[in-house]
């Protein structure tokens, strides 16, 4: 039989800028649809996360089925719940391609944001249908028809006709239902064809293994079938296929066109990749794998170390299994000299980063030690060969490099139309290119500037924030490497250099970074019985030096009377004793003083560059 539509299903994502309300309306569709009654659950029902709760954001996409009955004929509806802060790109991709359509979702009283316009275009990539809801409109401070005519100028998507709906009291949303069975196509599937399904995400049980998600392309899935994952090429006998409703529920068989989960007591991590392609065993000759997911490429990196050693097994393991779930994040070993072993981590921004760590440290309970974040920089060799450099002592010797490249950032803001100068010359001194101005509305503007990466990772959305009185709103996304004159900044504690505090900047800034460094380091390295030097070198040229005083004991005050070479005698005999200690003495540097850095970019390290 050949593939055909299979019109009892829809499969939808919901895509929004952060705050829009697209957990909320996903919680009033699950009523709506009769799977929760409103008031008895909890809110927020596909934010699994302790994290997603206390935060207010969504994380990790959710996926969730719903039965809809319309005009006596009953409809399965795929809702995948999608996170909305810049850092989850990854996930709401993830999410679009098991998706034939999506709820664009605009608060009405805020309008397009940064996000609004990223997911959207995301959307439009992936050929998806795209769905202009309204939300919030019961609000005081509302103004759908300004706001549907921000999504026709910037998006260039028809919004004459969008959804109205409030998804706090559910005003509209069963409209927001029949409007996705009306315009949102059905998936296109072979119910008999062989198992081909799309692994879109996985999570590991203590008790039951790793379980998978899929979405079924062709055929079917039971439980005592045995199925191959392609790329690992491992065979698992299914055990247990279900759907979530919202939660975990065990059905006979899941068809083509539907989502759901399979557990195999699938023990290997290894084993299991995102975007791999589930099918049947022996696999049939004429299978073509899905093409998946585009791998995605980490910007910011920082090093995570267990606080105590025997930790790292621990620590290891527990990166392994958010891995599982977290696809965009990379770990690879490392040891440094200063903290001893650990890993160094891969991360889409600081969000991630942040997120990261906290869910290590709640799931597995292990204190870790992070060393400051840096991002990716490419250098081009004297010999031709480009090298990726992802912390500072990976950059070779000056006299092999040809060219050092950072990468470049196009950033949009939206913001209102009375902070366009203090954000541009925010953006200025952060070494931004000025590319254009649109206008939004009367009072809303999009500012889009390149600004390189690492002047916005640190707190470039605090600023912000603060110069647009918390109305403005950042999407960036990385366009290519440019060349800078950037260098690599060594820290020398009694003339040794510490790799673990080198760091890379920019040569104008080089100067007031370190001299920041070292008054930090100044403060937390404790005094020892001799001098100690602290220097930030550039090559060979020191630029930036701030001495530790030495421990002194006062040798004369039991030297009472006599001749004034007495004290001298004593003084100089101390003296000597101190050159002897330093020259063979060790500086002990305190664990804190490896987080020194951790600060960031201030505004007196941009003096040089104003």
């Amino acid at each position: 039989m050949s593939r055909r539509p299979l019109d009892h299903i829809r499969n939808f994502a919901i895509v929004a800028h952060i705050d829009h309300g697209k957990s909320t309306l996903a919680d009033r569709l699950l009523e709506v649809s009769g799977l929760v009654q409103r008031g008895v659950e909890r809110t927020q029902l596909l934010d699994d996360l302790d994290l997603e709760r206390e935060r207010g954001i969504t994380i990790k996409a959710r996926a969730v089925r719903m039965p809809y009955e319309r005009d006596g004929k009953t409809y399965i509806l795929n809702l995948i719940d999608t996170p909305g802060h810049v850092d989850f790109t990854y996930e709401v991709s993830r999410s679009l391609a098991a998706c034939e359509g999506a709820l664009l979702l605009v608060d009405a009283t805020q309008g397009v944001e940064a996000q609004t316009v990223a997911n959207a275009y995301l959307a439009v990539e992936g050929d998806l249908e795209l769905i202009p809801v309204l939300n919030k409109v019961d609000m005081q401070g509302a103004r759908p028809d300004e706001v549907a005519e921000e999504i026709e100028t910037v998006l260039g998507i028809d919004a004459s006709d969008a959804v109205r709906c409030s998804a706090k009291t559910g005003i509209g949303v069963p409209e927001v239902l029949d409007r996705i069975l009306d315009r949102i196509p059905p998936p296109i599937g072979d119910p008999d064809a062989p198992l081909k399904a799309l692994l879109f995400d996985a999570v590991y049980d203590t008790y039951r293994g790793v379980i998978v998600y899929v979405r079924l392309i062709d055929g079917s899935l039971k439980a005592g079938q045995t199925v191959r994952f392609h790329k690992a090429g491992a065979l698992h006998e299914v055990t247990e296929v279900g759907v979530l409703s919202p939660n975990r529920l065990k059905v006979d068989a899941l068809n083509a066109g539907e989502s759901g989960y399979l557990v195999a007591s699938i023990k290997s991590l290894g084993d299991v990749k995102i975007g791999d392609t589930v099918t049947t065993h022996p696999p049939p000759p004429d299978l073509v794998p899905l093409p998946g997911y585009k791998e995605p490429r980490p910007m910011v990196y920082c090093g995570l170390y267990p606080t105590y050693p025997k930790d790292f097994e621990q620590l290891r393991k527990a990166l392994q299994t958010l891995q599982l779930n977290d696809a965009s994040f990379t770990f690879v070993p490392e040891t440094s000299e200063a903290l001893g072993f650990g890993f160094r981590c891969g991360f889409l921004g600081l969000l991630h980063m942040e997120i990261v760590q906290e869910r290590l440290e709640r799931d597995s309970d292990i204190d870790l030690v992070q060393t400051a974040p840096n991002v990716t920089y490419e250098v081009l060799k004297t010999d031709g060969e480009i090298v990726r450099v992802e912390k500072p002592s990976d950059v070779p010797d000056g006299n092999y490099v040809e060219e050092f490249r950072e990468p470049i950032a196009r950033c949009s803001m939206i913001l209102p139309q009375e902070s366009i100068g203090p954000m541009m010359q925010l953006s200025t001194e952060r070494r931004g290119v000025y590319i254009e101005t649109q206008y939004l509305s009367p009072t809303r503007v999009m500012l889009v500037f390149d600004i390189p990466l690492q002047e916005i990772v640190f707190d470039f959305y605090d600023k912000l924030k603060s110069a647009t009185r918390g109305y403005g709103t950042l999407d960036y996304e990385v366009r290519g490497y440019q060349q800078g004159d950037l260098v690599r900044l060594r820290i020398l504690v009694n003339g040794s250099e510490v790799d673990a505090l080198s760091l890379i900047c920019h040569r104008d800034s080089s100067s007031n970074r370190g001299r920041k460094v070292l008054k930090r380091l100044q403060k937390t390295i404790p005094r020892h019985l001799f001098q100690v030097p602290l220097q930030a070198a550039v090559g060979g040229k020191v630029v930036a030096r701030e001495n530790i005083s030495a421990l002194r004991k006062d040798v004369t005050a039991k030297c009472y009377g006599g001749d004034i070479t007495r004290k001298r005698k004593l003084l100089e005999k101390q003296k000597e004793g101190k050159k002897r200690m330093k020259l063979v003495g060790n500086v002990e540097i305190p664990q804190r003083a490896f987080l020194a850095v951790l600060g960031g970019d201030d505004e007196d390290d941009r003096k040089g560059r104003k």
